[in-house]
């Protein structure tokens, strides 16, 4: 039995590693289709949101067969209880990846970002693919050492955003109230994107260690 569930969490663990890799490569082509105004490319990311639905309906399955079958207690069931949590967040990565993507789609043939703030959405898409691969690493090997460094990683997309939103502010914007609220929005998709990732660091964390690390930003799901 002992075999049975080791090889089961391993098989969940994998899962949720290539959940995590598809939702980073998903925001990927979602920023590439934002700053260029890539019609294909939104289309791609939205089309193949379907895999990352299907695979998180298949981890839930795992998950939950392992807690109704194998009747886990103390440490073997904080793993099945934090795999669970993880799900939901692996599976909200890939969603705000496809926010971003049908935001680009709604504004082709324009483009959905004034030129003013495409460095900032630029980084912030490149932390958020960094943040997905490092999220991908912590699932596969539950290094907590990694895996606690998400929280630092987070710092600078957090950064990036309380600059955003002081420029969305400032009385100089000049870009008008519908861009405003697509810059507001897709800044708080990426934002949300990382946070994610951190709360998937702290999981792993715990269910290697038993100790949950001190909470994050990481409030109830809004958008």
């Amino acid at each position: 039995m002992r075999v049975i569930y080791n090889e089961q969490m391993a098989d969940l663990a994998t899962l949720l590693g290539e959940m995590a890799g598809l939702a980073g490569s998903a925001m990927e082509q979602a920023t590439q289709s934002l700053l260029q105004a890539d019609l294909t490319l939104a289309e791609q990311v939205i089309s193949e949101y379907d895999r990352i639905a299907e695979m998180n309906t298949l981890a839930e399955e795992k998950a939950f067969a392992l807690l109704a079958l194998q009747a886990p207690v103390a440490g073997d069931l904080r793993q099945v209880v934090s795999a669970i949590q993880i799900v939901g967040d692996v599976n909200r990565m890939g969603a705000l990846a496809l926010h971003v993507a049908k935001v680009a789609r709604r504004r082709h043939p324009n483009h959905a970002l004034p030129e003013a703030v495409n460095g900032y959405f630029a980084e912030m898409g490149r932390i958020a693919v960094n943040m997905g691969a490092a999220a991908k690493e912590v699932l596969e090997t539950r290094d907590p050492e990694r895996a606690a460094q998400l929280t630092e990683d987070d710092e600078a997309m957090d950064d990036l955003h309380r600059h955003l939103f002081t420029l969305l502010m400032d009385r100089e914007w000049k870009y008008g109230v519908a861009a405003a609220v697509d810059v507001t929005l897709l800044g708080r998709y990426y934002e949300r994107f990382a946070d994610h990732a951190v709360e998937i660091g702290r999981r792993v964390v715990f269910l290697v260690t038993g100790v949950l690390p001190p909470d994050t930003d990481v409030e109830a799901e809004k958008i």
